[in-house]
């Protein structure tokens, strides 16, 4: 299986460009201060995905999933403070919910398929 493939990969950069898309619009000082962690979060799930997928060794693969599943939940904190400063609408901060809800479920669940392939 290739590295593209895996849904919670998918997911995981989907939910990166839409941090982007946001972000890209506000003033310097937001960007600068919430703007940037909030991306380099949300790009970071992705990214310890594929860090893990490239190591070819159950334990890396476990620990870089973990280290995404980390980054998923700071996310979710940088967005729940763009919310509570009115960086972000009700209905953004309803959809990225739901989306890291659904990755977090996803980022488990490929979490037990790594431990179960290492027997």
């Amino acid at each position: 299986m290739k590295l593209e493939e895996l849904q919670v990969y998918q997911l995981s950069m989907e939910l990166g460009e839409k941090v982007w898309k946001i972000v890209i619009n506000w003033n310097y000082f937001l960007k600068d201060t919430i703007g940037k962690q909030l991306v380099r979060a949300a790009d970071s799930v992705a990214a310890n995905l594929s860090e893990g997928f490239g190591r070819f060794h159950y334990k890396e693969a476990k620990n870089f999933s973990y280290y995404s599943r980390g980054s998923l939940y700071e996310t979710k904190t940088w967005l729940t403070k763009a919310y509570n400063r009115n960086m972000i609408s009700e209905e953004e901060f309803k959809v990225f919910q739901k989306d890291i809800n659904n990755i977090a479920v996803k980022l488990n669940n490929y979490i037990k398929s790594i431990e179960k392939k290492a027997g």
